[in-house]
């Protein structure tokens, strides 16, 4: 392909981009179902063209999505993944055989699906309601990808809760529950029973639900949403589960007893016990979507898979000297497991964090959580426009950690540098809070290597 063909692919797909941005954004979405299924069934339901392993819960989605899609394709499969939010770009969200989407596939099937998205927009302002929204959009357009490309099995992860999510119009043939906290109170629900029930929407008639380990109120409602949909239960600890795990050159070595096999000694590229955790679901599920649990894995063609898989923004060194990790974690229950991995998977003489948060996520939680194992915080912000601003930001971390351990950067390259300078050669620099922030942290330091 020529510079000039990448620089016109590429333009167009920021194109989509800025007219996705027009549309209601995906930090208010809308309870509904309805506009989602009506421009798919314009289309002619592509979603039902493939299979669907379908995934909520509150940590660990992602991971969960990007390991699942790897040993389905290690396996054979063509397949498709849709994650959320995306780091630098749009195309990292739709993912296709392994690889983000081409800016040219992008733009095309957005072209092919416009006039439709436009036909739905018109019903909706006729009938008083707004028009599509962002992640509405999305959503359609990754299906009518995955039908262009065409893929064999989609691992598709929802954007937000499950029961109206618009990634909900897809029929799951495995509906997959990572463990379930509180997050997005204010649209999910103000307990873990109540947000839980919204994540088992995603649960449809005789699918099979692979749950990890959860709360009691959690499960309660996991199972009465299965016992409505006839659909059976394959749970973490009961029905499969990690046997073993260890610390091994660039990742971890874990055994895993799943649904229909032990698998021994496999190297996993991840860091974090939450991370084994991940992969032990992700394999109960591709073991339920391929043989309803009754068929082991290949051992060769699961060592493939977990060789290959990779979580960006997911406890990933993205610099040396000093170490420099981002971490995506943006709610306590994330912040807890980031914790414990700095501490289990690390050497580590120091680490001071360079934190960022938005204004509808629980920051004292994520900043207690983080403070046992964090000797300096840097605080900034993110360019977002739900970013809690650095210096208020900055007076409830030293509340917790103390003003002495405190200090205000608001531009994040220049919190990043500060805390790259104070750092000792043996420490580490994390950066954390918030996805916007890592993405920026991303395109900062990619910068700074020269990197395009």
């Amino acid at each position: 392909m020529s510079d000039d063909q990448h620089d016109a692919d590429r333009a167009d797909a920021d194109r989509v981009y800025a007219e996705l941005l027009e549309r209601i954004g995906e930090h208010a979405p809308q309870p509904r179902l309805e506009p989602t299924r009506r421009a798919v069934e314009l289309l002619g339901d592509p979603q039902r063209s493939y299979g669907i392993i379908h995934v909520t819960g509150t940590n660990g989605k992602t991971s969960t999505s990007r390991i699942a899609e790897s040993i389905l394709r290690a396996h054979g499969l063509r397949t498709g993944l849709m994650t959320s939010p995306h780091l630098v770009r749009v195309t990292e969200r739709i993912v296709i055989d392994g690889e983000p989407i081409s800016d040219r596939a992008l733009a095309d099937n957005w072209d092919d699906i416009q006039p439709y998205l436009l036909m739905v927009d018109a019903e909706l302002t006729a009938n008083g309601e707004q028009a599509l929204s962002y992640f509405e959009a999305l959503t359609v357009l990754a299906f009518a990808c995955f039908a262009d490309a065409p893929v064999d099995v989609a691992v598709v992860e929802v954007g937000m809760g499950g029961e109206w999510d618009s990634t909900n119009v897809a029929d799951g043939d495995v509906a997959v529950l990572t463990p379930i906290a509180l997050d997005h109170t204010n649209r999910l629900g103000r307990t873990v029973a109540e947000i839980a029930r919204t994540k088992a929407g995603i649960i449809k008639p005789a699918a099979q639900v692979v749950t990890a380990l959860q709360t009691t109120e959690a499960m309660d409602e996991i199972t009465r949403a299965a016992e409505l949909d006839e659909a059976t239960v394959i749970v973490e600890g009961v029905d499969f589960q990690v046997t073993n795990a260890r610390l091994a050159v660039g990742g971890q070595a874990l055994t895993v007893r799943g649904r229909a096999g032990t698998y021994n000694e496999l190297l996993l590229p991840l860091f974090g016990p939450h991370q084994t955790q991940n992969a032990a679901v992700a394999i109960a599920a591709v073991e339920s979507f391929l043989g309803a649990g009754t068929q082991p894995l290949s051992p060769e063609v699961l060592a493939e898979g977990l060789a290959q898989v990779t979580s960006p923004g997911r406890l990933q060194i993205i610099a040396t000297e000093p170490t420099v990790i981002v971490d995506a974690a943006h709610n306590p229950h994330g912040a807890e497991a980031l914790a414990r991995a700095l501490m289990g998977s690390f050497a580590f003489t120091s680490v001071t964090a360079v934190v960022g948060v938005l204004d509808d996520k629980d920051a004292h939680g994520i900043i207690a959580a983080l403070d046992p194992v964090v000797e300096r915080f840097v605080v900034s912000q993110s360019d977002s426009e739900r970013a809690i601003p650095a210096a208020e930001l900055a007076e409830l971390v030293a509340q917790i950690a103390g003003p002495d351990r405190v200090q205000v950067a608001p531009a994040l390259d220049e919190a990043i540098a500060a805390a790259r300078e104070s750092c000792e050669p043996s420490g580490a620099v994390l950066v954390t809070g918030s996805v916007t922030l890592v993405g920026q942290a991303f395109s900062i330091l990619g910068q700074q290597n020269g990197d395009s």
